[in-house]
């Protein structure tokens, strides 16, 4: 599964420390999901997509999507 955070990010025009504003998630912990170096909880895509104004499935690849 990819996680495609980076990518909603950057096409609004986000930095990580507006993201990290938005959604009360530190910057660390979401760059370390942008980088794939941890697998974000369903509370944190719940919290990104809201803050993205998007939907959760919108936020990663998935071949059972």
């Amino acid at each position: 599964m990819e996680i495609l955070t980076w990518q909603a990010r950057t096409k609004r025009g986000l930095t990580l420390r507006k993201l990290e504003e938005l959604t009360g998630i530190s910057r660390t912990t979401l760059n370390d999901i942008e980088n794939g170096k941890v697998s974000p909880t369903l509370w944190e895509l719940e919290t990104i997509a809201r803050a993205l104004d998007m939907k959760i499935s919108e936020l990663y690849e998935s071949d059972y999507k």
